[in-house]
């Protein structure tokens, strides 16, 4: 299964999607902004496969974070959440990177389906 950082700021959201992938056999780590979740993928030895982040969030946001998440890890792979799903812009340098955009209100099963289909 896959090593997979959440990164949400919404703490029942974070809760909730944490204990439905840890269900299916992910090892989850959670930051409630992107700055903490900078934080975790900077760490020495730190090893994810799978980036699943809302977009919206304090500190540094989802996209912000993406980008400096696959020059941290290049094989990282990346599912973003956000409200306005249908308004993402993804920027060429991270588009390679990012295996599904998500809509919120977020559907669990939908989230379990992309980070198993991250993960490969």
């Amino acid at each position: 299964m896959a090593r997979v950082l959440l990164a949400e700021d919404d703490p029942a959201m974070l809760d909730v999607v944490k204990r439905a992938l840890a269900g299916d056999g992910h090892a989850v780590t959670t930051a409630q902004d992107g700055q903490e979740a900078l934080d975790l993928l900077s760490a020495p030895g730190a090893a994810f496969d799978v980036l699943l982040t809302d977009i919206q969030m304090p500190s540094l946001d989802g996209m912000a974070l993406a980008g400096k998440a696959v020059a941290l890890m290049p094989n990282l792979r990346i599912v973003l959440m956000s409200a306005y799903a249908d308004q993402i812009a993804v920027p060429e340098a991270i588009k390679g990177h990012i295996a599904q955009v998500l809509a919120k209100p977020l559907a669990l099963e939908k989230a379990r389906a992309a980070v198993k289909d991250a993960a490969g």
